[in-house]
């Protein structure tokens, strides 16, 4: 009962959001209500509620103050720099700049942190998408898909990390296999961008797109930018803050707490304009934040009313005794959409030990569940759960629904290739 009505209430609001029936805001609270009313659970909704906004709360403080920051960042054109760097790199054409935009993406996934990821992949590369006239949904789609490749695998990753600590795993042991499976990976997703690139540059006007290309040769397609003291200060102290979050010096909110208010008493002096500020940047950090705890509602509901454990369980029932040894296999394709719909807490703590349990009584290893977990965090920072990705969304000014639609065209192959590098390379077995 449990696990047919978590299956269904996963559908719904997917079908609620997808078809623009309802906002994801009013979807993501409103399903799991309906469906733990309809399971009988009304008495302790409140309780289950609150156990997800307990969980949330500090991610939304964070998203918060990583808004106003990096907002702050881009009104002080600390990034303009780089990005006309890479327009000259890439001379106006749109598959240099896809491809330009997979590699950054990929390499600034290593950092781990989803939200700062974002930030610094949209700040160099939208203003470049929005001048073209090129689809901003490829920026968001090709770095959501980098963030679930690099940051979902790598063991300082929040995801592998969880996986690593619930399961006593080795950190070495899980991560060495799962190099191979992730840099074909990364071809993979590069691959997609040069497509996707040769795309819009038939879609884009020619005589525009040679208009562009001379002013690029000219100069006179940017504003010059004269690096003062400030900029100076701005970029070490990013630069800082990016270092002590890898060396995970302090608390992720503290960090950019602090960071926020240096740099809104060195770059604005007066009172009247750093609220000024707060007040332009909390159109973009106010609605993540609402859609962050909304999920938590979602998150709280499912997990706390027993239907994602159910769900799980279910799902494992289809593998028959005989087949025992495909639970790797199985487990990497029952990620992708667990992982889509799930938070990294619910799936990892909840799930991926059931399905651990399971295989150890074929003699399967954990870090095999562990690393075919990890895969489907391709499609997690695609899904509702994923906080960093309402800042995405946010940046580039995108409704949910219509970022699905286009996204998931392509996570969905590069996640089972995925599947079939690391069953291929080893790192997950089906023998």
């Amino acid at each position: 009962m449990l696990a047919v009505l978590g299956f269904a209430t996963l559908g719904s609001f997917m079908l609620l959001v997808m078809r623009k029936y309802l906002s994801a805001f009013t979807a993501i609270m409103l399903t799991p209500i309906a469906a733990a009313l309809i399971a009988g659970k009304g008495a302790k909704l409140g309780d289950m509620i609150m156990s997800g906004l307990d969980t949330v709360a500090p991610t939304a403080a964070l998203l918060l103050f990583a808004v106003l920051y990096f907002g702050l960042m881009m009104e002080v054109k600390l990034f303009e720099p780089v990005c006309q760097a890479i327009v000259r790199a890439s001379k106006g054409d749109p598959v240099r700049i896809t491809v330009g935009t997979a590699v950054l993406a990929l390499l600034v996934a290593l950092d781990g942190d989803g939200t700062t990821s974002y930030m610094i992949i949209c700040s160099a590369f939208l203003p470049i998408y929005r001048r073209l006239g090129m689809n901003p949904l490829i920026v968001a789609t090709i770095a959501a898909m980098s963030l679930g490749t690099i940051s979902g695998t790598t063991p300082w990753g929040g995801a592998a990390t969880r996986g690593i600590s619930v399961l006593h795993l080795n950190a070495t042991d899980y991560f060495v296999h799962m190099i191979g499976p992730m840099a074909l990976t990364s071809l993979a997703i590069i691959a997609v961008a040069y497509w996707l690139g040769l795309r819009e540059r038939h879609k884009i006007d020619p005589e525009a797109l040679a208009a562009y290309k001379l002013e690029i040769a000219s100069g006179e397609a940017f504003e010059p930018v004269k690096p003062d003291w400030r900029m100076w200060f701005n970029a070490a102290l990013t630069l800082l803050l990016m270092v002590l979050l890898i060396l995970e010096v302090a608390d992720l909110l503290v960090l950019f707490m602090v960071a926020f208010v240096i740099a809104l008493l060195v770059n604005i002096r007066s009172i009247g304009d750093q609220q000024d500020l707060i007040k332009r940047q909390a159109a973009n950090a106010v609605p993540v934040m609402i859609l962050v705890l909304a999920a938590g509602v979602f998150t709280g509901i499912m997990t706390d009313s027993g239907m994602i454990k159910a769900m799980a369980d279910a799902a494992l029932a289809v593998v028959p005794d005989s087949m025992g040894n495909l639970i790797p296999l199985f487990t990497a394709v029952l990620a992708l959409p667990l992982g889509f719909f799930m938070s990294n807490d619910g799936y990892w703590f909840g799930v991926v030990p059931v399905l651990a349990e399971s295989a150890a009584h074929y003699g399967i290893d954990a870090n095999q569940i562990a690393r075919a977990g990890a895969i489907g965090q391709i499609l997690h920072m695609m899904g509702p759960t994923s906080a960093p990705l309402w800042v995405l969304l946010g940046l580039v000014k995108a409704e949910l629904g219509d970022f699905q639609k286009h996204a998931l065209r392509w996570g969905i192959p590069v996640s089972l290739a995925y599947i079939a590098f690391a069953v291929i390379t080893g790192a997950v077995t089906v023998t």
